[in-house]
């Protein structure tokens, strides 16, 4: 599902349930020492796919344990990202002289708890979201706009190590392209330079959606 939105160069591996065995080293096996089963199945599938996709870019099997703020600690030379959600997960990664940043979020198709749009959005988004629901109802847009705003989140975090509030980026969907732009409401450089926004892709599937933002080095 996701590799279809994600540039060349990045190597993706994909699962929808916990059927292949997947055993954990040691230290990650410490992160989800109190987890309940489904946390665990779940974690442990993501660490398979995220090991398969560092195979692709010729790494050897390693632990993935998790730097600050929970997001993965990846080789040295490697950027990615790793999402799941009920019927699937997936790892994503780079080279880092190829991207300077990855961020990929997956979620059911489906709306949001209540009240959890309102706290996500600003009011530009939330006027667009209404108009994408009347236009457009086959998609719950205000789902694919928490998506996408975990995304920016993702490929944010590796560049700032700095917190962002979903408040601090505005999404602007282009459904007839499938696209995304996230437009930053807060300072910020990465590698000397200015921080502006994001662009990035979604895609749906039946039950499922995804968001993938691949910020390419030269950028």
């Amino acid at each position: 599902m996701i590799a279809g939105i994600l540039p060349r160069g990045v190597a993706v591996v994909e699962a929808y349930d916990d059927s292949v065995p997947a055993p954990l080293f040691p230290a990650e096996e410490e992160l989800v020492r109190d987890a309940v089963a489904k946390r665990r199945s779940e974690f442990s599938t993501a660490r398979r796919c995220a090991r398969e996709a560092l195979a692709a870019l010729g790494y050897p099997p390693r632990p993935i344990l998790t730097g600050e703020r929970g997001a993965p600690a990846w080789p040295a030379g490697v950027v990615g990202s790793i999402t799941h959600c009920a019927g699937y997960r997936t790892a994503v990664v780079a080279p880092a002289a190829d991207f300077r940043a990855i961020g990929v979020d997956a979620e059911p198709n489906e709306a949001l708890p209540e009240g959890v749009l309102e706290a996500i959005a600003l009011p530009e988004e939330l006027d667009a979201v209404a108009a994408l629901r009347a236009a457009r109802p086959g998609t719950h847009w205000d789902r694919l706009l928490f998506c996408a705003k975990e995304a920016v989140y993702k490929a944010w975090f590796p560049l700032t190590l700095r917190w962002l509030g979903f408040e601090e980026a505005e999404v602007r969907m282009d459904p007839s392209r499938g696209r995304f732009e996230a437009l930053l409401r807060v300072g910020a450089e990465s590698g000397g330079r200015p921080l502006t926004g994001f662009s990035g892709r979604f895609v749906t599937a039946g039950t499922l959606m995804a968001t993938a933002i691949a910020v390419p080095a030269r950028s």
